[in-house]
């Protein structure tokens, strides 16, 4: 059976917007203020990707699993957050992210954005980045009870935009967005620029991978990739 993709669906931080720096220097205040060492924007950036609570504990801990005291996490929360929300449209998007977005919608695809980062960041980073009008909708870490890796987030923007899953293709920057459309039964894309926990991504894993999303214009339109039976990842470069 073939389908033919629809709808593109694209994680925010690492494949639209470099939130890096901004999240780390959020990340070292919180830090100074709890009266702790601060860490390299470089660490800092393996610990995006999975929330703000994983993203506060790791910096706390300074590493992925151990977990921080739970009275000192407490205090952490509010602290970056409002760090946070004072620099987080700060962000820039990544080369090709406009144009690339203009074009998909040109050509009458259905965009969404799907990301972990709790909404009252998501929306203020789109608007000001100049990319919100380009979504019909929209979902953050918040807007559900569960987000990516689970498949939810990606089958609630199937059902509002009444396509099936087989018809969405993800496109992200990390092992989390991979996880999240192989469990949705979405298409997915990968970029090799983003952060993915400073791991390369498992290329034997996606559909296809691009060095920019410019290229995922073209990528839509070769019919044995968004086949339902392809069985070769695409390098795109």
């Amino acid at each position: 059976m073939r389908f033919q993709v629809k709808v593109v669906m694209f994680d925010l931080d690492g494949t639209l917007l470099d939130t890096a720096p901004q999240i780390a220097e959020a990340a070292n205040r919180m830090l100074v203020a709890l009266g702790k060492p601060m860490l390299s924007q470089a660490q800092i950036t393996t610990y995006i990707g999975e929330g703000v609570q994983n993203l506060t504990k790791r910096c706390l801990v300074g590493s992925m699993h151990d977990e921080p005291d739970a009275q000192e996490f407490a205090r952490a929360q509010p602290l970056y957050h409002n760090f946070y929300e004072a620099n987080a449209t700060d962000s820039q998007a990544f080369a090709g992210v406009l144009p690339a977005l203009q074009q998909l919608k040109k050509q009458g695809y259905r965009l969404a954005c799907v990301t972990n980062k709790p909404e009252k960041f998501t929306l203020p980073l789109l608007q000001h980045a100049g990319l919100a009008d380009f979504f019909e909708i929209v979902v953050s870490g918040d807007t559900l009870p569960k987000k990516k890796p689970d498949p939810l987030p990606l089958l609630h923007i199937c059902q509002k935009l009444g396509t099936l899953p087989a018809e969405a293709v993800l496109v992200g920057d990390s092992e989390t967005d991979i996880q999240a459309a192989h469990a949705a039964g979405c298409f997915v894309v990968t970029v090799p620029y983003g952060y993915n926990q400073g791991r390369a991504i498992d290329v034997a894993t996606v559909d296809a991978t691009v060095q920019q999303l410019t290229e995922v214009v073209n990528l839509l339109e070769l019919p044995a990739l968004f086949s339902g039976d392809n069985e070769k990842m695409i390098q795109i470069s």
